[in-house]
Formats: structure tokens, sequence, C-alpha cells
């Protein structure tokens, strides 16, 4: 998957502002209603704070994949979000999350956003990338970070 068809700059949210889990999820979806990627904000926050409320997506070494799907959007739709100081998203190692990696996907299709993750994931196990990510100073950066573009 080319994650520079997925990722742009109107996507990466260089500091997130929210400090609540919940608030985090509605300032990344507004970024992507923002971004013309969302036809039903609503929706498309319900499905993924339903996913949240199955188990949460606050996985380790600072990372939170909040994710759903939902006919609010018509193709694969991402947005990377910093938060250099951290935030509680109930991670399963019980550390704060710094980087967001929220996807959102058509109810009716299964591969693109399992294919984004992975090419990310890649990305993102690297503790170089995540440090280098979270001292970029702009949103292109991010991308070539996680593109490998560097």
């Amino acid at each position: 998957m080319n994650l520079n068809k997925v990722l742009t700059p109107a996507t990466i949210v260089m500091g997130l502002k929210s400090t609540t889990k919940i608030a985090v999820i509605e300032e990344m979806v507004d970024t992507l209603v923002a971004a013309g990627l969302i036809k039903d904000r609503q929706a498309a926050l319900q499905a993924i704070i339903e996913r949240e409320r199955k188990m949460s997506t606050g996985m380790q070494n600072g990372l939170a994949i909040p994710h759903g799907k939902t006919n609010a959007v018509d193709n694969l739709v991402a947005l990377v979000g910093l938060k250099p100081e951290g935030l509680d998203f109930e991670s399963l190692d019980g550390q704060p999350a710094h980087i967001f990696v929220m996807t959102l996907s058509p109810e009716s299709r299964t591969g693109p956003h399992i294919q984004f993750l992975a090419e990310v994931s890649r990305q993102l196990s690297d503790p170089q990338i995540r440090e280098r990510l979270l001292h970029a100073a702009t949103a292109v950066e991010v991308i070539q970070l996680l593109t490998g573009d560097e």
C-alpha cells in the first residue's frame, strides 16, 4: 500500500491539544471532517468510540490506533496525531500514548485498513522512528518518516 495516497499534510496533527481519550478521538475525527474525508461526523465518531468500548486501542510503546468501520467514508481514511507529552489512552502497557494513528474504512471493505496498519506498524516498530516522529518539525517530515522516504 502506498501510504502517500492516504496520508497528506491535512491528515497529520503535529500537536494534539485534547487532554482526554474521547476528546483526542473527537479532535482527530474533526480534523478528518475538516479535510473533507468524512461525510457524517457523528457516524464516524460513533464507530470509533464503539470499537474503543470493546477494547482499548492503546497499544504499547506509546502508540494508540483508534479505528472503526463506517459508511461515513467512501475509502480508507487515516490520520496521524502526535502528542509528545503523552495522554492516558488505557494502553495495554499502562503507559501514556504519544503517537495516534486513526483509520476509518467503509463497512463493506476489509483489506485496505489492514494493509495500511501493517505498513505503518512496520515503521513504528522502530524506536528511533517513533522518537524522530515526536520531534518532527513538519507534517511532511512525519509522512516521510512513516513512508521511509526520508
